[in-house]
């Protein structure tokens, strides 16, 4: 029987380890590449072809911005995204853009295997905790919607606006008395409101909006 090849993109080498480790040793899964970027998973679509990606969200270059690279280079993989992110935006997010999987980070090596296995099949899973979220977020994303600066929250406004002071994550971490992780992931969910790719087209947005009046509010959330 054909082994279904598998490739793990996480920017954390330790959980990335954990993960190749116990899914390479069981029957059936072949660990075929690693990576810790947008950039690297992309590659890897074009070079190694694995039938299944497992992808984190906050990681260099946003996983949720990595799916359509990967499908253009391997139309046939299977995204299923390994995340800590409850964020019915951000699960809704990958579904929308083709991942066939959403996972939680705090699902055991037996279950990663099985929901490995599944989407493989060419069958979709989503963790089941966040199933009512998916079917309120996708219900939510149809309606229009005017100003994208009104879905940041007031952390996301506060990041958005220390971001386009030109301060790094680490310094705003500092600013704010947060982790760096924790303003790493709401930096993507600021890209996949904004429609952006990056922080410094996320400042250009905030920006322009400034300048047409559209971000009504922003200045008077600004720290």
């Amino acid at each position: 029987m054909t082994s279904i090849r598998v490739a793990v993109v996480d920017d954390h080498p330790l959980f990335r380890e954990g993960v190749v480790r116990s899914l390479g040793e069981c029957p059936g899964l072949e660990i075929v590449a690693e990576g810790a970027s947008r950039d690297d998973a992309i590659a890897i679509a074009g070079t190694d072809a694995p039938d299944v990606m497992l992808m984190d969200i906050s990681m260099p270059g946003n996983g949720l911005n990595a799916i359509k690279g990967v499908l253009e280079k391997q139309p046939h993989a299977k995204i299923v995204m390994l995340t800590v992110s409850e964020a019915g935006e951000d699960l809704a997010s990958a579904v929308r853009m083709g991942a066939k999987g959403y996972v939680l980070k705090g699902i055991g090596s037996q279950g990663l295997t099985e929901v490995v296995k599944t989407v493989a099949s060419g069958q979709s899973y989503v963790a089941p905790t966040l199933s009512a979220r998916l079917v309120e977020s996708l219900s939510q994303a149809s309606e229009p919607k005017s100003n994208p600066f009104a879905e940041l929250t007031q952390r996301e406004m506060e990041v958005l606006n220390l971001v386009a002071s030109g301060l790094s994550n680490k310094r705003i971490a500092i600013a704010l008395d947060l982790h760096e992780k924790t303003i790493k992931h709401h930096m993507t969910r600021i890209f996949t409101k904004l429609n952006v790719t990056n922080r410094t087209e996320a400042a250009l947005a905030l920006r322009d909006a400034r300048r047409e009046g559209s971000a009504e509010g922003t200045q008077a959330r600004t720290i």
